[in-house]
This record gives C-alpha cells, sequence and structure tokens, in this order.
C-alpha cells in the first residue's frame, strides 16, 4: 500500500539544452542534450518521493498513444504506482518542450492534452483513505476539476487522517483567488511560489502574503521565492530560510522537489524548521542536472547536504 497518492499533470517533457543561446530565425542551434522524461507536477513529485523511499501511487489521465506508454513505463522504472492512471480517447498525452539556456529562466511550449480530460471522480476514495498524505499538484491547470468536488475530496481526506498537500500552476489572466480562498481551510500544506501567491493574494509582499492566507483560514503555508529561499506561517508563527548555493544546471525541478521534500518531512514528523532545511536542501540539489528529476537525492545524502551546509531558520510571530 501507498506512503502517498499524488494526483494531477502528467506530461511528456523534451528537455532542450542547456544552450547558450535561442537559435535566430531560420538558424540550425546544435546542443549536446534532447531529453524526454516524465514531467509534471504529479509525475515530478512522486518520483522524487520514490527515490526517497516512499511508497507513492500516481492518479493522473493520459492519452492512448506512444506518449503514454512511454509515461507509464519510465515512471513504473521509477518506483511510482501507476494503476490509478486512466486513460481518455479525446485527448492525445499531455506535452511540453522545455528550453534551458544558460543564465535564463526556462521557456515552456505545453499542450494540456490529456490533463483536460482529469476529474476528481477518477479519484479513488478507497485508495485515498487508505494513503498517509495525498498531493494534489498544478490546481487550476487542470480544466476537468470541479472544485466543490474537490472540497468534498479534501474533507474526506480529513475525516481519514489523510494529510492533504495541494500546489497551484496559474494561468496568465486566470482569477484564482475566490477559487483558492474557499478551499484553503480544507488544506493542510499550501505551496504556491512568490509570484502564484501575488496573483492569489493580490499583495507583493510575501509576509503579507503569508498574512493574507492565513486570514482566509490556511493551516500550512510556505512561499518559495526561488534564489531567495522559502517563507511558511502556521498557527501565527512565520519563518524564513534563504536558499542553498549548487552549481545549478536546470533549474526546472526545483520547486515539485520542495514540495517532495515538505511531503518527506510531513512523513518523517519533522518540526518546520527542519521540514525546511530538508525541503530547501532537496529542491537545491534537484537542479544539477538536466531535467526535473535527474538531480535527486536519497534522504541520506540529502541530510549528509543539509550537514555539510549549515543554513538557519529565522522564526518570528504574526
Amino acid at each position: 500500500m501507498a506512503d502517498v497518492g499524488c494526483a494531477g499533470i502528467l506530461v511528456a517533457d523534451m528537455f532542450c539544452g542547456p544552450m547558450q543561446n535561442l537559435p535566430r530565425e531560420g538558424q540550425l542551434l546544435a546542443i549536446d542534450t534532447i531529453e524526454p522524461g516524465a514531467g509534471g507536477c504529479a509525475a515530478n513529485v512522486a518520483i522524487s518521493l520514490a527515490k526517497q523511499g516512499f511508497a507513492v501511487d500516481l492518479a493522473a489521465c493520459v492519452g492512448i498513444d506512444s506518449s503514454a506508454h512511454f509515461l507509464l513505463k519510465s515512471l513504473e522504472e521509477d518506483g511510482v504506482g501507476c494503476e490509478h492512471v486512466a486513460t481518455t480517447d479525446l485527448h492525445s498525452t499531455s506535452k511540453t518542450v522545455i528550453l534551458v539556456v544558460k543564465s535564463q529562466d526556462r521557456r515552456y511550449i505545453h499542450m494540456f492534452g490529456s490533463n483536460k480530460a482529469f476529474t476528481v471522480s477518477q479519484i479513488n476514495l478507497d485508495w485515498v483513505a487508505g494513503l498517509k498524505v495525498f498531493y494534489l499538484g498544478g490546481l487550476l491547470a487542470l480544466p476537468g476539476i470541479d472544485m466543490d468536488k474537490l472540497g468534498d475530496l479534501l474533507r474526506f481526506c480529513r475525516e481519514q487522517n489523510v494529510v492533504t498537500v495541494v500546489d497551484v500552476v496559474v494561468p496568465q489572466d486566470f482569477e484564482v483567488r475566490e477559487a483558492i480562498r474557499s478551499l484553503l481551510p480544507e488544506i493542510d500544506f499550501f505551496l504556491p511560489n512568490d509570484d502564484e501567491a501575488a496573483q492569489i493574494t493580490g499583495a507583493t509582499d510575501t509576509l503579507q502574503q503569508l498574512q493574507q492566507m492565513s486570514n482566509w483560514g490556511a493551516n500550512t503555508a510556505i512561499v518559495t521565492l526561488g534564489e531567495k529561499g522559502a517563507m511558511a506561517v502556521r498557527d501565527g508563527k512565520c519563518w524564513q530560510i534563504g536558499a542553498y548555493r549548487v552549481d545549478l544546471v536546470d533549474p526546472s525541478g526545483s520547486g515539485d522537489a520542495f514540495t517532495g521534500g515538505v511531503i518527506a518531512g510531513a512523513l518523517r514528523g519533522l518540526d518546520m524548521p527542519r521540514m525546511l532545511r530538508y525541503a530547501s536542501a532537496f529542491g537545491a540539489c534537484a537542479t544539477r542536472a538536466l531535467g526535473t528529476t535527474g538531480g535527486l537525492l536519497s534522504v541520506e545524502e540529502t541530510e549528509a547536504f543539509i550537514e555539510e551546509n549549515p543554513m538557519e531558520v529565522d522564526s518570528w510571530s504574526l
């Protein structure tokens, strides 16, 4: 039986780079690596948990095509259970091309595809009831997710003592505030990045974002800040950690690895300072290889990295 169920976005990724610059119009640019892989929030977090030694299942939706076959085979080889992955004949499997340019943020070319067909009804409640943690990755970029039904699912998790972890992908110009506000009290760990938190709360200051989410009933909210680290709030108390310095190759998987670190911390019973150190270190080390999961470490390797790289966690009351 799985410790964690990861549900949400599943994508066939194609990583191109790293490269010094994008090609000019009409130019052929030769690069060393074009690498396919399993991606999307749910898949990335599931792989990260399997790497850390946890039993993990995936619930998502794929098409009936060669990309789906590749994804399921790849995920199973990484130790992720796929019996709860649904199929649809309405869409082909979701795909993303990621362009990795040195010293620049990533560029994405994405086809929603089969993720459009993923719904709450595809998530088996008997399966959920047997989990320790349920994670939903990519909320708001899953058009088939009904918010009322999701609220019912989150309340069911609480009744079953299943810890819930949710992150979001906010489409441009999407009205998110009311959609998220009503769900926050039902979520145990809410994990937006700073841009997403700004869209959700309307505030640009991270502390104000955390205060607003806390006012709306958030239990634990953690905002990731890229190279500035992360901040968290729980029960009127805030924590802040900086970012670990590593030799950066590709930042694509850092956020999902951070989430995998938070979930691992919850499963291991870590307090907030230790959880932030662990998740931050695990996320940072994921950026040392091309792709979203190539640089992932084991629990023992991550703890050794933390020991070798001491990091303070500041705390204060709101």
